[in-house]
């Protein structure tokens, strides 16, 4: 008979030893994960954590990150209490205060800016998690300003733009029905590990892949038939050769074209400047490998496109990249078809899970009048015609340069200066504001510039809502009692509204009272989630039909897939153009090849790290202990670097040291680099003004770089 102190100590539960296994999820990244946990608990403490095999999303699976959830509840630099600063800005110093304090000091500061500035002077902003942002979002315009905003302006929602001004929607690729996949940045074993045994899968089945990546990947590695080892940021480009190519060999689906496609005739025009040389030299790939992979594309459907959308859109050039890519698929007679890509409406937070919710309604209700426009607007006027909240690129600028209006005080949730291109003007931006508040887990280099500093708790120690693809949702409940005096952050902004005494009866009733609004028509409750450990299956969800959206007239001005779209039209007297179209990517900033001869790349993925976000946590850190740089070892021997070697990375914004890591699996002429590292911040390289004129975008991953040995 097992001892029950053997069966204790090996953390497995049992009659006696009181250690019980709650379910909840893990927030560490981005919503389209949020894998199943199993939480062992032991005496009020978490002691181990295992993936949930009965979680539809992740199936017992975990990544490295969230495999070290553990250690993220429990990391040393925790912030227990509300926190007052009591030093220069950027210092640290702060003193512990109550939250009566704390509530009362944030209502104070925030009315009297509004009273002095107007609402708008006040910019509210999430980072990461995203859990809350709908209640945010609500509270910032109940506030009466205009001016909220997310990370989204560096990642992810530039890509739904370009979908909304060709199709009208975003869309997945229906891989499992494909023939040819072609992955733009494919690297699921890095950057989304649920893809990964999926993708193995499909390639057993005979699937052909095609996958364009500058790197060598696991991706590239085992799954590839064909990879193209492009050069940074000319994947557009490349579409547009292909398209080329395509309409050349009469490779196109006319039927579908002259049926569901406006626009074509344009469109065509333009690609001819892409010949198959031509669009060779810019990419700097062979030419006849641009041809084998477009023909086994075009002439072996269907066939679907998977992409990583940071990868694509994080240069100057990114939103016409992306559109040049998802042409493809109209080119093709591949957009809503099977085996092609299939038209998925959001349900909740950018998951499409089948079923509808009152999501935008819930903040839209109550949005204030325009007096102004929000942050970015004038600069980024696309990107304001499509989103919901200011363009973030430009914040840094109007906080110091105070046109077209101030803004004076920034509540922040989860805000991280490093994401912010040239991150140090962010930090001056912040040092300059009348009052920063900043709500965040960790005492992060960001919260230092604060005046206020409020804990928040993690996903093990709350409850939250959360849709799941497959027609699921969930409502989580917390496995542990929040550490120290933290709260979660809606419940901090439900006090917030009650000490500032919003005129919103419905933000004032909770964070459950808005999920509730919600989900109003559906036939679940927040009860009803409570009471399941898994996610419940919602009655109204229901599937996609492929060929549904076409047929009923796509979401653009025309009603069908656009090549030149109507929606950009409206700014082509700015120049922007209603075609994707191409430009040189390192164009800007005066960058001199001569000087700068290397492509930088930042933000390049790893397998155990997100942001900055897990650089603090043991397990995950000692997978890559220091920031080092990845460069193509041909390019190394010529400069005389070697393995660990300290080496200095320059542009014109700014430099880092780190070390060398000389490896065959990078491009020659390219420097891939890691952002998020304290002691060697990959933004500090990038220019502020280094952005793509449709989204904001800054270019992370094409900018010009010279590198030396340090002495």
């Amino acid at each position: 008979m097992t001892d029950v102190n053997e069966l204790t100590k090996a953390k497995i539960p049992c009659e006696g030893n009181g250690i019980q296994i709650k379910r909840t999820l893990c927030d560490i990244c981005c919503p389209g994960m949020h894998c199943g946990v199993n939480a062992y608990v032991k005496d009020g403490k978490i002691i181990k954590i295992e993936g949930t095999k009965e979680h539809p999303r992740n199936h017992g699976k975990l990544c490295t990150k969230g495999a070290a959830g553990r250690q993220y509840v429990y990391r040393e630099d925790r912030i227990q209490t509300p926190l007052k600063r009591t030093g220069e800005r950027g210092a640290g110093k702060f003193e512990p205060i109550t939250w009566d304090e704390a509530y009362r000091t944030i209502a104070d500061r925030l009315m009297g800016i509004k009273a002095q500035y107007g609402a708008d002077s006040v910019a509210f902003f999430s980072g990461y998690t995203k859990w809350y942002r709908q209640y945010l979002h609500r509270f910032a315009y109940s506030f009466g300003s205009i001016n909220y905003g997310t990370e989204c302006s560096t990642c992810f929602k530039a890509s739904e733009m370009a979908w909304q001004a060709t199709a009208g929607r975003n869309s997945d690729p229906d891989m499992e029905n494909s023939n040819v996949i072609l992955g733009f940045a494919l690297n699921s074993f890095h950057s989304n590990h649920l893809m990964a045994a999926r993708l193995l899968r499909l390639k057993e089945q005979g699937k052909k892949f095609i996958i364009i990546d500058p790197r060598k990947t696991p991706a590239t590695q085992k799954l590839a038939d064909i990879h193209l080892q492009i050069k940074p940021g000319t994947d557009g480009a490349l579409a547009l050769g292909m398209a080329n190519l395509i309409i050349e060999n009469d490779w196109h689906d006319k039927e579908y074209i002259e049926r569901y496609t406006y626009g074509f005739e344009q469109y065509a025009e333009y690609v001819k400047r892409f010949d198959l040389r031509t669009t060779a030299e810019i990419t700097g790939l062979k030419e006849e490998d641009i041809f084998a992979a477009t023909k086994l594309y075009a002439t072996n459907g269907p066939a679907s496109i998977t992409e990583t959308s940071c990868s694509l859109t994080h240069h100057i050039n990114g939103f016409q990249n992306y559109r040049a890519m998802i042409c493809l698929n109209g080119l093709t007679g591949n957009f809503d078809r099977p085996g092609g890509q299939i038209p998925e409406e959001s349900t909740y937070y950018d998951m499409p899970a089948g079923y509808h919710m009152y999501e935008h309604e819930y903040y839209l209700d109550v949005q204030p009048g325009r007096k102004e426009e929000a942050v970015g607007c004038r600069k980024y006027p696309l990107w304001c015609k499509f989103m919901d909240e200011f363009q973030a690129m430009d914040l840094s600028r109007q906080i110091l340069e105070g046109t077209p209006y101030p803004v004076r005080a920034v509540y922040g949730a989860g805000m991280n200066a490093k994401m912010f291109p040239d991150t140090k003007k962010m930090y001056a931006a912040l040092k300059s504001l009348d009052f920063f508040v900043d709500v965040d887990i960790f005492m992060t280099d960001t919260a230092k510039y604060a005046d206020i500093v409020l804990p928040a708790c993690t996903s093990y120690e709350r409850g939250e809502f959360k849709a799941y693809p497959g027609g699921y949702a969930a409502y989580t409940q917390p496995v542990i009692e929040p550490l120290y005096e933290s709260k979660s952050d809606v419940k901090i902004l439900k006090e917030l509204a009650d000490v500032m005494e919003l005129d919103d009866t419905l933000l004032r009733q909770g964070y459950e009272a808005a999920i509730e609004y919600m989900i109003r028509d559906l036939s679940i409750t927040v009860s009803d989630m409570k009471a399941s450990e898994l996610p419940i299956k919602v009655p109204e969800a229901r599937a996609v039909v492929p060929g549904e959206f076409t047929e009923n007239g796509m979401n653009t001005r025309s009603g069908k897939f656009e090549f030149y779209s109507n929606y950009i039209a409206e700014f082509e007297s700015l120049g922007l153009s209603p075609i994707p179209t191409y430009r040189d990517t390192l164009e800007d900033e005066g960058m001199d090849k001569e000087a700068y001869p290397y492509v930088l790349v930042t933000g390049s993925r790893l397998p155990n790290a997100i942001h900055s976000r897990l650089h603090d946590v043991a397990w995950t850190r000692s997978l890559r202990k220091e920031p080092m740089a990845d460069i193509n070892i041909e390019d190394a021997q010529e400069l005389g670097i070697g393995p660990g070697d300290r080496i200095v990375i320059e542009t014109v914004t700014g430099k880092i040291t780190m070390k060398a890591n000389p490896s065959v699996k990078i491009r020659r002429g390219d420097v891939q680099i890691y952002h998020g590292y304290r002691e060697a911040n990959a933004n500090d390289l990038i220019g502020s003004t280094h952005t793509d004129p449709y989204s904001g975008y800054p270019g992370f991953k094409s900018s010009r770089c010279r590198i030396r040995v340090k002495k």
